[in-house]
């Protein structure tokens, strides 16, 4: 089957997300990589990216809210990591890191005021950063920020068996730097980012999953977002955007480079609300 035909075949779906403004975005401490306090940072600028990309899911016509940001806490920017909600649960999140520790409790109050069913979580887990629902199942990354016990307390809370990858490259820390979901169950990631275990789980379960290469994946290719159809990623990562293409879907490149200062980009800004169940 062609491209062409492929992409007659993909239907973008209508999403609801969560959003913060970088208000107080700064990088002033390093708990990832990517974060270097001696660069300077533009706020202003990552203010006007990051307007770029609300601006951009509303003309893709999905339903964008926002959460109030704390000062103080200038990764509350990254909305993928305050929570994990499928079928209008919501599993809390609790940060490893001191520095991010207000931010859990933030986006879960954001949710009980609206009447969500909300657990607070006992584990350490880093809402969609690391847990990322592709099909009936939720693929959960550990060996950084979430723990395994988060696991088995994701499977319980929100109903959906839970798969666990093993994360070794510190670089990419969070399963939204490594592997993106495109539709259902079609998926693409970097190998290089999984442990030996990990990889043959993957092979197995997505032997058609889109491989993205290390040059890609540095220039945070995988930090996508996907209506299944058209895929938001970096514009800098562009052998992702030609594999994807070559499969049907339709990437819209963006700059989000101050806010990659954090160690983030499309995705860990966009925190997906699934208020009804998803389908399978």
């Amino acid at each position: 089957m062609t491209a062409m035909e492929l992409r007659t075949q993909r239907s973008a779906r209508p999403r609801h997300y969560l959003m913060c403004r970088p208000t107080h975005f700064e990088v002033t401490y390093s708990i990832n990589p990517w974060m270097d306090p001696a660069k300077p940072v533009d706020t202003e600028l990552a203010v006007t990216q990051w307007e770029q990309l609300v601006a951009l899911h509303r003309e893709l016509g999905h339903h964008v809210e926002f959460i109030d940001p704390l000062p103080g806490y200038p990764d509350m920017v990254y909305a993928a990591n305050g929570a994990t909600v499928v079928d209008g649960r919501v599993l809390g999140a609790r940060f490893r890191d001191a520095e991010r520790a207000a931010e859990g409790p933030a986006y879960l109050a954001w949710f009980r005021e609206r009447g969500y069913r909300v657990h607070d979580p006992v584990h350490v887990n880093e809402g969609e950063g690391d847990f990322l629902l592709a099909g009936g199942r939720l693929l959960a990354g550990t060996g950084f920020r979430s723990t395994p016990e988060s696991h088995a307390e994701a499977e319980e809370f929100l109903g959906r068996p839970v798969v666990g990858l093993e994360l070794v490259d510190p670089r990419f820390y969070h399963l939204d730097t490594a592997l993106t979901v495109l539709d259902h169950d079609e998926i693409m990631y970097y190998p290089g980012a999984f442990a030996p275990h990990s990889l043959a789980v993957l092979r197995s379960l997505y032997p058609d999953a889109i491989l993205v290469d290390e040059a890609d994946a540095e220039h945070f290719g995988l930090n996508a977002v996907s209506d299944g159809r058209h895929v938001i990623l970096p514009e800098s990562a562009a052998g992702v955007a030609r594999r994807l293409r070559d499969r049907g879907f339709e990437p819209v490149g963006l700059d989000l480079s101050e806010l990659l200062k954090g160690g983030g980009s499309v995705k860990c800004c966009t925190l997906e609300i699934r208020d009804r169940p998803a389908l399978d």
